[in-house]
């Protein structure tokens, strides 16, 4: 039986918020990293094919996904990673912005960041958005999860098995998650 945490543990009550969050973008980072793996190998022409019911081609989805990601990265942290222009970036040029985006997360999520403190956007049109960074987070998160599923149906329309890149995957391939054979 697994003992509830006191209800004056401040330090386990923010590990456990840190684990959190870790975990999601633990498996947010090596997500997108192993479908662009994946796509590495793909022709062009398998690249700038448009899937129906999808953001649009494989490579335009990838700079949209990344480019968001580095976008969510500068405004949660307030500047300290640097935007990117993605517009004409390859997948190599992509993964390695992927890689630099997961250890921007790590370090923002190492500060143990108050999810409730409301973080200003403002849009080059001088336009301003708020939210708590809870909520900023959470986009991060579900937009990666969105834009890998486009992906992920755009290469079964191409007859391309897509890679697993569910939780559970990643929580295997890093030895988060354990099984026991049925007894008897």
């Amino acid at each position: 039986m697994a003992e509830a945490p006191s209800a004056g543990s401040a330090a386990t009550a923010s590990a456990s918020r840190g684990s959190l969050l870790r975990d999601g973008f633990g498996h947010h980072v090596w997500a997108t990293l192993t479908l662009i793996d994946a796509c590495l190998p793909l022709t062009e022409a398998q690249l700038t094919t448009n899937a129906p019911g999808t953001y649009g081609p494989i490579l335009e989805t990838f700079r949209h996904l990344v480019g968001a990601d580095s976008s969510y990265l500068f405004v949660t942290t307030g500047g300290k990673v640097s935007e990117i222009d993605e517009s004409s970036m390859s997948l190599a040029e992509l993964r390695a912005e992927m890689v630099r985006n997961g250890d921007g997360w790590t370090a923002l999520l190492a500060t143990d960041p108050d999810p409730d403190v409301v973080v200003t956007r403002v849009r080059d049109d001088g336009s301003k958005s708020h939210a708590p960074l809870g909520v900023r987070l959470t986009q991060a998160v579900q937009h990666g999860t969105d834009h890998r599923s486009q992906i992920a149906t755009a290469l079964t329309s191409l007859g391309i098995e897509p890679p697993d890149i569910d939780v559970w995957a990643w929580a295997w391939s890093q030895g988060r998650l354990s099984e026991d054979p049925a007894p008897g």
